[in-house]
């Protein structure tokens, strides 16, 4: 089992594949990909090796296999750059999963031209998602609908783990504060931001097939 949130009658489920799942709904929910990265990286002449996004593929297609969601929301942030050849990649990728209904809410690395996103499989929201009692952005929201509960990405969460002597690791993170929930960056060509955690926030970290609540030393 899973560690679960319940915020006004909706459980969400912290998923180790980096999502979250409503089952109620049939909801999955993921953020930022950042798909196509590698490839903008080798133009530049850095040489980032593509198996990288192959692993992010395979995590999707895992996740749809196993809870065959009917809606897939991605909090922003699914292609990296301008477009690239990765870009047909994903969509014909997805193309497999024509039960599932996709949905991108645009993040700042968003920035195709209309006509690709038109002709992807992808509903585009431009601005925040009302999803019942959930606020489904890409940024973390400034100012949350009273009795909502925010949801996004953008931040890339993570946490450091320190054993005994010097060891430690950082590992990704789901960030809970009263009414905001950030998702753990999806992607594996992704960095980490290290959580601030203030007194009555909850840190759940992803430690291989598991997610597991951080407890404050405070």
């Amino acid at each position: 089992m899973h560690p679960s949130i319940s915020f006004s009658g909706t459980v969400l489920h912290l998923l180790p594949g980096k999502a979250i799942w409503i089952e109620e709904s049939s909801t999955l929910l993921i953020a930022d990909v950042h798909f196509g990265k590698a490839s903008h990286f080798r133009k530049s002449g850095i040489p980032i090796p593509e198996p990288v996004h192959i692993n992010d593929l395979q995590g999707i297609k895992t996740l749809i296999e196993k809870y065959s969601p009917t809606d897939f929301y991605i909090l922003g942030d699914l292609f990296h750059s301008e477009w690239n050849e990765q870009w047909d990649l994903l969509t014909n990728f997805l193309s497999n999963f024509s039960e599932t209904n996709f949905h991108l809410i645009k993040g700042n690395h968003d920035v195709l031209s209309p006509i690709a996103y038109r002709q992807s499989l992808f509903k585009i929201h431009e601005k925040p998602v009302d999803l019942g009692n959930l606020f489904l952005t890409h940024e973390p929201a400034a100012q949350i609908p009273e009795g909502k509960l925010n949801l996004c990405g953008h931040i890339h969460p993570g946490v450091l783990l320190r054993g005994k002597g010097r060891q430690s690791i950082r590992i990704s993170c789901f960030h809970l504060s009263e009414n905001q929930l950030i998702l753990p960056a999806f992607g594996s060509f992704t960095g980490l931001a290290l959580v601030k955690r203030k007194p009555k926030d909850q840190i759940f970290g992803i430690s291989g097939e598991k997610v597991i609540k951080i407890l404050s030393r405070e």
